[in-house]
């Protein structure tokens, strides 16, 4: 690490939650602005590292289900929707889909998710989600 990095470290601390700073932008890291005026918010690049890696940490999560590696790339991902969605405490509480999904009866586990409050709060994604668990394909407008 550089000395100027720890300098500012040092000078700025180290947040992992966004907070108020002295001056009352909303910060976040090493002293970075993410208010709307005039702060830098995320780049592309930083929005698409942050994303990946909550994809991996979803997915590392998953492995604890011993039947999520055996299913195929497309209901992993709609799992892993779900999770990102969720959280995996949430998603755990969605019992009957989860074992519908562990017995491979899709039809049946994409039922208990769509009927599900999460399905009436997040919509289209739930239709959208539900029809990649009970078809194993990605719907139209995906490569």
């Amino acid at each position: 690490m550089s000395k100027l990095v720890a300098q500012l470290k040092r000078h700025e601390g180290v947040k992992k939650f966004c907070y108020l700073c002295p001056a009352g932008f909303e910060t976040i890291g090493v002293g970075r602005n993410i208010s709307q005026n005039n702060g830098l918010g995320l780049s592309d690049d930083e929005i698409d590292y942050l994303l990946e890696n909550d994809i991996k940490r979803c997915k590392q999560e998953l492995i604890a289900l011993p039947w999520f590696v055996d299913l195929d790339p497309v209901r992993q991902d709609a799992i892993v929707n779900l999770c990102f969605n969720l959280g995996m405490t949430r998603l755990l509480g969605f019992k009957n889909a989860l074992a519908a999904m562990e017995a491979r009866d899709y039809s049946k586990a994409a039922d208990e998710f769509y009927d599900s409050r999460w399905a009436k709060q997040v919509g289209s994604r739930a239709d959208e989600v539900c029809e990649m668990i009970r078809t194993g394909r990605y719907g139209e407008g995906y490569a």
